[in-house]
């Protein structure tokens, strides 16, 4: 009983935490709930691409996802329409025109050496030799981007700066001279850094260097033919509807829980309120971007966290008919329930996993806050409810079948059958 005490206040502080959590921190919201910008990029040819193909528009598509994913921006639309053009959805966007700088950046990092007339010369070391780049700070305190290049950019930058002891070498992003250190010694091991000079950078500049570094250039130029924003008005009446719709549901099934399976369906209902307050906070400390289809699955996935507990109160009753004591009925029931649940959990996580592997990003909304509702509902289901359960009702007997959603005669009759099997069993008769 101690350990059931001690789980039941660990419950108790999850809970409370989770509570803080939603109460603190705030909740990122979709296009389609709070509004946003809607963007139509046309796809240009340019010198090394003379056409417009399926597979330019692919990898154009790739690129402005992953560009607007570093903005820090979940639940984005990116969608080809026509033969080439792309709309771009961005909810809760609050500096437009630092969206479309960033979605039509081309992202020209260069290595240049002094040449002729006082003017730097190309090495053929650029960002495309790069394999990534992160946000650090230097001896002093300021922001740099630290570079690491692959294999052919490490050999590349090696030999350069080997050639360039003594001399200066320039590095340009978008065509503009960030900085042009002395080299003193050739530099081994493929990695650099950017300076922002005697200033430094802004840790906001160095930061959006290293999200355009990182998101690659654009395979073709983009220009923007339509630019729409998305009022939250719309959205407002949603997460109306929706709330009203949640609530109403949750309250339904507390009700049904109650009705038929009495004092186990109170516990399933605190179970099912302290689930919601996990798996809420959990969409906020991830952060998951919330969008009606994702509601969707939150609701769907308080469902099958009941589901749960319904076959496990109704393995429970099979034991009790059975004539087990309370106790080893609630454990037997628990544990004949859980082969059921799991598997049945499984199915959904795995249909979640593919959902969100080819799916759009609305469908990926949703397949993320499914599968994070039936994972905590496996945990609400086997763990709080049973520990409630076991603090409840002890280890005692079953006096009052009514609390259980049994009738009195059920379980006389399941006693009776242990009585005469007993009886039976003193003269060594055998069913």
């Amino acid at each position: 009983m101690k350990n059931k005490i001690i789980m039941f206040w660990c419950i108790a502080l999850i809970a409370i935490a989770s509570a803080v959590v939603i109460a603190v921190k705030p909740t990122k919201l979709g296009l389609d709930l709070v509004g946003g910008s809607r963007l139509v990029l046309e796809a240009q040819t340019s010198q090394g691409v003379a056409k417009i193909t399926p597979e330019v528009m692919q990898r154009l598509q790739f690129a402005i996802e992953s560009r607007v994913n570093k903005l820090g921006v979940a639940e984005t639309v990116v969608q080809q329409t026509g033969e080439k053009r792309l709309i771009v959805e961005i909810p809760d966007v609050t500096d437009l025109k630092e969206a479309k700088a960033f979605i039509g950046d081309t992202a020209q990092l260069e290595f240049k050496r002094p040449g002729v007339n006082g003017e730097w010369a190309e090495t053929g070391l650029t960002g495309k030799d790069l394999t990534k780049a992160m946000l650090s700070t230097d001896s002093v305190g300021q922001w740099v981007v630290s570079l690491e290049f692959n294999a052919a950019g490490a050999k590349k930058f090696a030999d350069l700066t080997k050639e360039l002891v003594g001399q200066q070498m320039a590095i340009f992003f978008d065509n503009e001279l960030q900085s042009a250190p002395v080299i003193r010694e050739a530099i081994y091991g493929g990695h650099a850094q950017i300076s922002g000079g005697d200033s430094g950078f802004a840790y906001d500049e160095a930061e959006r260097m290293v999200n355009l570094l990182n998101a690659g250039a654009l395979p073709v130029p983009a220009k923007i033919v339509e630019e729409n924003t998305v009022g939250p008005s719309l959205g407002a009446d949603s997460i109306q509807k929706s709330k009203f719709a949640g609530l109403a549901g949750v309250a339904l099934v507390l009700v049904f829980m109650a009705l038929f399976y009495r004092i186990p369906g109170l516990i399933a209902g605190m179970a099912l309120v302290i689930y919601s307050l996990i798996l809420f906070a959990l969409f906020k400390i991830i952060p998951v971007t919330l969008t009606l289809a994702g509601i969707a699955g939150f609701i769907l996935s308080i469902g099958m966290a009941v589901d749960a507990n319904i076959l496990i109160f109704e393995r429970t009753k099979e034991e009790l008919r059975a004539g087990r004591n309370l106790f080893t009925a609630i454990n037997s029931g628990f544990d004949r329930a859980f082969t059921s649940i799991f598997d049945s959990n499984m199915s959904t996580i795995i249909t979640c996993v593919i959902l969100y592997c080819l799916g759009t990003s609305i469908v990926k909304g949703f397949a993320l806050t499914l599968a994070l509702g039936v994972i905590v509902s496996m945990f609400s289901a086997i763990t709080i409810t049973k520990n409630f359960m076991h603090l409840i009702f002890g280890k005692g007997e079953l006096k009052n079948p009514a609390l259980f959603g049994l009738r009195k005669d059920e379980i006389n009759a399941a006693y009776a059958v242990v009585e005469t099997k007993r009886e039976k069993a003193k003269f060594g008769v055998l069913d």
